[in-house]
């Protein structure tokens, strides 16, 4: 089980995967309202590695990007939950619009998105080219989402 740690920490502990030549994998996103789809895409994320850690967009952040109502889960919950997921190693809150701070400061090896981004551009694709890291995009699992479970709880009578 991981842990909800800060990014001085997960800065600490990047050294050390790297000093142990263990390779670490990068991902991030909203995770608001936590589903199966999600736990199967940090499942392939992690099984490229020896270490997930993953950034939780914080709750200003979530709201710009998502809307008014958004996030559900507050971003300490969100962190706390996707922590105790087996496959996560790290959960790290970060606040900026994209991912660019976070990835510069940790250069995993591998950064992972979802498949959505095929054919789109990836904003911090240049800033994992710079340092020599990988971006790979990962298939969601089909028909799971946090929008479509939402639309499927506002149709509940």
């Amino acid at each position: 089980m991981g842990e909800h740690i800060t990014l001085d920490e997960a800065i600490r502990r990047r050294i050390a995967l790297h000093a142990q030549r263990k390779k670490l994998v990068f991902t991030n996103g909203h995770f608001d309202l936590l589903h199966v789809g999600h736990l199967d895409y940090l499942e392939k994320a992690r099984a490229l590695g020896d270490a997930l850690f993953v950034g939780v967009n914080g709750d200003p952040g979530t709201e710009k990007l998502k809307g008014t109502g958004r996030p559900i889960v507050p971003a300490e919950e969100r962190a706390r939950l996707l922590a105790a997921l087996v496959p996560v190693t790290a959960a790290i809150i970060f606040e900026e619009d994209t991912a660019d701070s976070i990835l510069t400061a940790l250069q995993p090896d591998i950064y992972v998105k979802g498949g959505d981004y095929r054919g789109k551009p990836l904003p911090e694709k240049a800033t994992v080219q710079a340092y020599g890291g990988k971006v790979i995009l990962i298939d969601y699992l089909p028909e799971h989402s946090t929008s479509g479970l939402i639309a499927r709880i506002k149709a509940l009578p």
